[in-house]
């Protein structure tokens, strides 16, 4: 039996001995009731510990190689097919010359929309906080949390709401989730068993779609202008589950819902004994007064809210919540049971903390001085590569904007050119449900994401392409000449 050990390697010897002696038994080369060396024996030729040999056979053993029989020694068990399978070879060390990717000599810039700046997340506070909620929590942490989530921070985002939205609910009435994607799939599952069509904004993220998609509930677009959902068009016989808005910040045109479209709203829900669903991913970042009003404060029986923090704080805090009426809490409640019990309960307590500490709050006013400037940076770049001819649309909130280009249409070829500078936009015939024809000249540019200097260099590329569409291979400065 061959077997070679390399002291220097990265992988344990218990775990070297294991994975040759199995594949010697499944390459053939250790035959069934075939006699292994004595621990002691074994140990001795390879210069290991006994130990070692004794842990790596019992594994071999419990998995079914090997068979200990006592006062006979070690086998190899029975009824094991044959195949090879190659060993892998001892660790080396990588020559990352060779194993890493040349980076690309042109960087894309990628106008991705939802996309924060990351790199400004308030880790200190984040980590002080998290420490003081540990110093904070007794033994009953570690043991399993209400389905709504830890107390403690449904009452935090109760003060919260009430103290920077005006809004009223009761910790009751709030659920922690993980994610605003939860919160969708869980809302949109509660309603999957009664047959009836979610109506939507259109536009509207593609991605909602999916989600609401997924719990077989179909779907009917109602337009959208440039003050959000156009209730007049709900057609009067529609009985749906629920209606998805977006009424603070429509996604993606930017819109505000007036007072008189939220009524309207709410009387068809009434009427139709149906539900809104309120998505407010993004009111904290309104750039020109106060964060809208919501609608949950019109008619909270017959108003779903839905609120992040991956649009605040980061992404990867896969925390948000749901303000539920009172007659979904306990339907809810079975759902998010069976589906993950409770959310990650740490990370609330950390959350709850640090939004008492006032931190939340101090990032968002921080955050929002920070996205006016570059959305401002973004319009001045405009302003000086595509001089009077885009229109900025919505209202200035949010962490994108939606531009309009007089006589340009985004179709594939013009989109594919544009890549081709080494730059990403999003037209929003891409997020339309019904018809694309009114918006073939709009495309979607996030921003939050991007230093200045990337704005620039975005919109500079951009531009060039839409200026020189029949060159291909145009550089990205190319722009200059052509105003000079």
């Amino acid at each position: 039996m061959w077997i070679n050990i390399d002291k220097n390697s990265n992988t344990p010897l218990i775990r070297q001995l294991y994975n040759q002696i199995k594949h010697l038994i499944l390459d053939g080369q250790l035959a069934a009731d075939e006699k292994l060396p004595s621990t002691r024996k074994l140990a001795m030729n390879l210069g290991i510990s006994r130990s070692t040999v004794l842990d790596a056979y019992n594994q071999l053993i419990a998995e079914g190689y090997l068979q200990g029989n006592h006062g006979s020694g070690t086998v190899v068990s029975g009824g094991i097919d044959i195949f090879f399978i190659p060993l892998k070879k001892p660790d080396k060390k990588h020559d990352l010359s060779v194993t890493l990717k040349k980076e690309p000599e042109t960087m894309v810039i990628d106008f991705q929309s939802g996309v924060i700046d990351s790199s400004l997340f308030p880790l200190r506070q984040w980590k002080k906080a998290y420490q003081c909620s540990f110093d904070q929590v007794s033994e009953t942490a570690f043991y399993y949390h209400p389905c709504a989530g830890v107390l403690k921070l449904r009452r935090t985002i109760a003060d919260y709401l009430l103290r920077t939205r005006g809004l009223h609910c009761q910790p009751d009435n709030i659920m922690i989730v993980s994610g605003a994607t939860q919160g969708l799939a869980l809302i949109s599952a509660l309603f999957h068993d009664q047959q009836q069509p979610v109506l939507i904004e259109d536009p509207t993220h593609p991605g909602l779609r999916k989600i609401i998609e997924r719990s077989k509930l179909s779907l009917i677009g109602i337009p959208v202008d440039d003050r959000g959902m156009v209730t007049d068009l709900i057609t009067p016989f529609l009985s749906p589950a629920f209606i998805y808005t977006t009424p603070s910040h429509q996604y993606p045109l930017g819109g505000i819902l007036p007072i008189q479209r939220r009524q309207k709203l709410i009387q068809y829900a009434i009427a139709h004994d149906a539900y809104l669903l309120e998505d407010d991913y993004d009111s904290e970042f309104r750039f020109e007064g106060q964060p809208v009003s919501s609608l949950y404060e019109l008619n909270p029986d017959r108003v779903i809210y839905l609120g992040t923090l991956s649009k605040i704080l980061t992404p990867a805090i896969r925390l948000g919540y749901l303000i539920l009426p009172d007659k979904l809490i306990e339907p809810y409640l079975e759902l998010k049971k069976y589906s993950d019990v409770h959310s990650e309960a740490f990370t609330q307590y950390a959350l709850s903390e640090f939004i008492e500490n006032g931190e939340l709050e101090k990032h968002i006013w921080k955050m929002k001085k920070i996205y006016t400037k570059k959305r401002q940076h973004l319009i001045a770049e405009l302003s000086r590569c595509y001089p009077n001819d885009f229109e900025i649309k919505g209202h200035a909130a949010g962490l994108h904007m939606v531009v309009h280009f007089n006589g340009v249409v985004f179709d594939d070829t013009l989109i594919n050119h544009i890549n081709s500078q080494q730059v990403r936009v999003y037209p929003i015939a891409n997020y339309v449900f019904g018809n694309k024809a009114a918006y073939t000249s709009d495309i979607l540019l996030g921003y939050a994401h991007l230093s200045f200097a990337e704005i620039s260099m975005g919109i500079t590329r951009l531009c060039c392409a839409l200026l020189n569409p029949e060159h291909k291979k145009d550089t990205p400065t190319s722009v200059e000449s052509n105003k000079k």
